[in-house]
């Protein structure tokens, strides 16, 4: 047996959320190289992500659910457990943003957020973790928090707060979990070039400033969420739980 095989996830398959576009995307394909078949989940076509994954030898399954209902989500993941087989793995991908200053926050911007960001994350944590202990397998989930899990940004209030609960979900269910076989682990993306970031990267001024303080000096790719997001399923992390990875250029070390 190779030692590579500690990082191969040949034979597993993969849920992951928010996959047709950006990190999602990054992800599935990362996952797909490794060997992993993947289950795509959102609400828009992911024509493209499937090409890509299916490119690398592996399947994808494409599932079109609305991740705003956490009871739609978690219906769902039973459905795909009982329709397609055992899922290997869970990553929780999906995220929204919206923005403004703090004193004219929407209340309608803070529940959208907090719904998708960090609801239906838990409740599609729960019913995975119910599938996997009933079944006796075990299970891998990554939940894709952010370096504002960790800072609280400016005009991102509903985002910061949601992130700031991925973190402590992501140990609450380690603390519960680990014993069972269930890795719960989490990655903070630093800023990466996808659909949230496009206003800043857009904002001459703002993109100058984050540039300058990101040590590696560029804006991140979805590859490197999705690969760290590989060694977070795989058996080389296994004694890993409740720990959250900074994949973020340096950001938080300055």
């Amino acid at each position: 047996m190779s030692d590579l095989s500690a990082f191969s996830l040949t034979g597993k398959r993969i849920m992951v959320t928010g996959a047709n576009t950006g990190i999602g995307q990054g992800i599935a394909v990362s996952i797909a190289r490794a060997g992993g078949a993947v289950i795509g989940v959102g609400r828009s076509a992911m024509d493209e992500t499937a090409g890509m994954v299916e490119t690398e030898g592996v399947p994808f399954t494409g599932v079109y659910c609305d991740l705003r209902d956490h009871a739609a989500a978690s219906a769902m993941l039973r459905e795909v457990w009982a329709g397609y087989g055992p899922i290997d793995g869970l990553v929780n991908n999906a995220g929204i943003i919206r923005r403004a200053d703090a004193a004219a926050f929407a209340e309608k911007d803070w529940d959208d957020v907090m719904d998708v960001n960090l609801k239906t994350l838990f409740f599609l944590c729960q019913a995975f973790a119910e599938r996997v202990l009933d079944a006796g397998r075990q299970g891998r989930i990554v939940n894709i928090a952010s370096v504002l899990s960790f800072q609280g940004g400016i005009r991102v209030a509903s985002y910061t707060a949601s992130k700031h609960g991925v973190l402590g979900i992501t140990r609450l269910l380690a603390c519960e979990w680990a014993a069972k076989g269930v890795n719960v682990n989490a990655i903070a993306p630093g800023y990466v070039v996808t659909n949230n970031t496009e206003a800043l990267r857009n904002d001459p001024d703002r993109s100058a400033a984050i540039l300058g303080r990101i040590p590696a000096g560029r804006w991140g790719a979805p590859s490197d969420i999705g690969d760290a997001a590989v060694f977070l399923l795989a058996p080389a992390s296994g004694y890993m739980h409740g720990s959250t990875i900074a994949v973020d250029g340096g950001w938080l070390a300055r």
